[in-house]
């Protein structure tokens, strides 16, 4: 089918974003013209999702383990133009009906051959629809066929005996490349690798050979010489350097030899042979002229290293009486072994050294090489009627299974319409809840840097079956409380498989679960404070009183051994302890009260106080939660697995609670609240309540002089915040006599001060 009108698109609106709708197969087929901007992915993983794997792996056409845009186009085009009516792929029927194949395409025409080849191979000749199983059956088989088509060899499948056997030195030597069937085989790059390298070091051993008497002054022994004289160059031309720093200056043989305190240090350390302590110091003693002992006078650590030099190297040169060596007798050791040295230093196909020289020898003049390049290019000569095979199996499971990998991709169509995305690899169970969204944990890093990021109370709980097996999934709680959420717990949690799994909560990310937590959290809070604050008080209070009473007896048992009377025990409670309890008790009644005045103050707006203070306490921590939980992202989760999320994939406030259930009782349950182990409540509490309910009722009815109205006995406030108007008169009218009465006393004052 060939893409050349521009498709039209429809859009829905789901957790915030535009989100394309893939319901009809045009659109499945069209995915090239679709804005990859508007693709909720662009890459996902292809393992740990609940899909098929098999589905995933065959659309991942460069095995990097990840399925991306480009390749999920790829395939789109591939359906479009290989199917007449695109429309099946919408049903996901598990068979791909012949008929629907287009032979009129050349793709189309060869999977159709192929389709019915297959069918009358397994006996379901007359078949009119191919289905998975058929398809992977096939495809299996022959994949592990002799010929698979990969161009990768397994020595066992060399027909040739003694190339069978060259096959596996060769993989022996260079290591094997994965066949179709799962075996380690050889590729034509291999070969070709092997026989280089078994060139290169037939070509390096026969340059030795031609000049073996300046290579090899030693024959057979030249090697072992050579390794001997390397293992001590090092110390023995140090030795003589140290023998001519002596010989030019008397003064330095002391300088150069250890003093007395090294080896005291080195005495009260637990010594050996081969410490770096006893390895540091000189192979010998040196002095002026003095050649090198081989026997007698040499460090412990090298004596075995100088007596395989005298073995291997010195006596075959200098002869076997040689007790010690001078400086220039070691020049010409060191100078007859230079051309071995030359000679090694330039080795060439490392790789096949261990096969030895003459097997290596024997392998290039056999036709070994073109025997494993022939079996290669047999392999390869069935190549396209594999790959057929291949892709018509990629065929019967894109089928079945692109229209889900698409809403799962593309858009995120199954999880916002409650249909299990194949992120969600199961349900955990745990405090009283359920929750959906849980995704499989591939790295625990990526997790530890974008968990955060979602903005979600996530729980990373460690997940094991009985068998061994384990994973370890993160879990979005969006709704309930955190309070009974902490590392160490135990839950259930079940796979899409219906598996149960032991889960143990491992890791908390705490972020706001919603606005009902985030109101009562300042009260927790203060609540939790409180209960820590006197547990610490009364835990020193314990501390201090049995400190207090041990140092009690214990003076006292002293002040009886010495017959003093006993120490008085100290007082309870002293007289500046109960001055400053005073004056705490108070500091907290004046505050009280003059919170109650202010609170009366509002008269009929108290119940707008209340709110007020309400919204003081809870107000900033609801605010808080309400700009977390708009922000909550699932992104971050799914980045971390591998995906590649390309837009906002909000969870709101609806969707949050439709993803976590919160124990609750079944509809038409019966439920008795008879509880026999129920705590009795003392009835004080409720009275203090009542009492104190009353009093602030009292209070309010006063302060608007409505009690003093009612009970005239009871003196009325001086500002009245409603008063009638007989009232308002009577107040004036008692007020006005007040007044005159204080003028005529203010009058009558100095009168009576001048009489006297």
């Amino acid at each position: 089918m060939a893409n050349d009108s521009k498709h039209k698109w429809r859009f829905w609106r789901a957790g915030g974003v535009d989100q394309v709708r893939l319901d009809r197969g045009v659109d499945l087929v069209h995915l090239d013209q679709l804005d990859q901007k508007l693709w909720v992915a662009l890459a996902c993983p292809v393992k740990g999702l609940e899909f098929d794997e098999r589905t995933l792996a065959l659309l991942d056409t460069d095995k990097d383990g990840r399925v991306r845009a480009p390749e999920l186009i790829a395939a789109s085009r591939w359906l479009g133009r290989v199917l007449k009516d695109p429309e099946t792929l919408v049903r996901g029927a598990d068979a791909v009906p012949l008929a629907n194949l287009d032979a009129a395409t050349p793709e189309g025409k060869r999977l159709l051959d192929a389709a019915q080849h297959v069918l009358e191979g397994l006996g379901k000749t007359g078949a009119n629809a191919l289905s998975v199983d058929d398809a992977t059956r096939t495809a299996d088989l022959f994949a592990k066929a002799r010929l698979n088509g990969d161009g990768v060899v397994p020595p066992d499948t060399v027909k040739d005996p003694a190339a069978r056997a060259v096959g596996e030195e060769l993989l022996a030597c260079l290591g094997g490349v994965p066949d179709r069937s799962g075996k380690p085989g050889f590729d034509a790059a291999k070969v070709d690798a092997f026989f280089a390298a078994c060139a290169a070091f037939a070509a390096w051993h026969d340059a030795g050979a031609k000049d073996a008497k300046t290579v090899l002054p030693l024959g057979a022994g030249t090697a072992a010489a050579s390794a001997a004289v390397d293992a001590v160059r090092a110390k023995v031309d140090e030795y003589f350097l140290r023998c001519r720093i002596a010989a030019y200056d008397a003064r330095a043989v002391a300088a150069l030899a250890r003093t007395t305190e090294d080896y005291y240090a080195l005495a009260a350390k637990d010594l050996a042979i081969t410490s770096a302590e006893v390895t540091g110091l000189p192979v010998a003693l040196a002095e002026p002229g003095k050649p090198l002992p081989l026997a007698g006078g040499v460090n412990p650590a090298w004596a075995d290293a100088i007596a395989a030099l005298h073995a291997s190297a010195v006596a075959p040169i200098l002869g076997k009486d040689k007790t010690s060596l001078t400086e220039a007798e070691w020049a010409k050791v060191v100078g007859t072994l230079a051309p071995h040295r030359a000679w090694a230093a330039g080795k060439a196909g490392l790789e096949v050294e261990k096969l030895g020289a003459a097997r290596v020898q024997a392998i290039l003049a056999s036709g070994a090489k073109e025997a494993l390049q022939k079996a290669v290019a047999e392999d390869l000569s069935v190549a396209p009627q594999v790959d057929t095979l291949t892709d018509l199996e990629k065929l019967a499971r894109c089928h079945r299974d692109f229209h889900t990998l698409a809403n799962n991709f593309v858009a995120f169509t199954d999880f916002y319409a409650r249909r299990k995305a194949t992120f969600q690899v199961g349900t955990l169970f745990v405090d009283g809840r359920s929750c959906d969204l849980c995704v499989q944990v591939n790295d625990g890093g990526k997790h530890g840097t974008l968990g955060a990021m979602a903005r979600s109370y996530l729980v990373y709980a460690d997940c094991s079956r009985p068998g061994g097996e384990k994973m370890q999934v993160a879990a979005a709680m969006t709704a309930g409380d955190g309070d009974n959420l902490f590392v160490g717990r135990n839950g259930l949690f079940y796979d899409r498989k219906g598996r149960d799994w032991d889960a143990t909560i491992a890791k908390i990310v705490d972020n706001p679960i919603s606005i009902r937590q985030a109101f009562w959290a300042p009260y927790k809070k203060v609540l939790r404070f409180f209960e820590e604050a006197v547990a610490k008080r009364a835990a020193a209070a314990d501390e201090a009183a049995t400190a207090n009473l041990q140092a009690t007896a214990l003076a006292t048992a002293e002040a009886g051994k010495a017959g003093a009377p006993p120490v008085p025990p100290k007082p309870k409670f002293e007289i500046g302890t109960i001055a400053a309890l005073g004056v705490a008790i108070g500091g907290i009644a004046t505050a009280f009260s003059a919170f109650l005045n202010a609170f009366f103050g509002l008269g009929t707006m108290m119940p707008l106080g209340v709110l007020g203070i309400i919204l003081l306490i809870s107000g900033p921590a609801m605010i808080v939660a309400w700009m977390k939980l708009r922000r909550r992202n699932l992104g971050p989760l799914l980045d971390a697995n591998g995906w590649a999320v390309n837009t906002l994939t909000k969870i709101n406030l609806p969707l949050g609670r439709s993803l976590t259930d919160v124990a609750a009782l079944p509809p038409g349950s019966e439920r008795s609240l008879i509880d026999p182990y129920a705590e009795k409540r003392s009835p004080w509490p409720r009275i203090f309540g009542v009492l104190l309910l009353l009093a602030l009722i009292a209070g309010g009815l006063w302060k608007v002089g409505l009690l003093s109205k009612w009970v005239p006995q009871i003196p009325a406030p001086e500002v009245l915040w409603f008063e009638s108007a007989e009232h308002r008169k009577d107040r004036e009218a008692r007020k006005a006599q007040e007044d005159a009465e204080r003028e005529k006393s203010k009058t009558a004052s100095p009168a009576m001060d001048g009489a006297k």
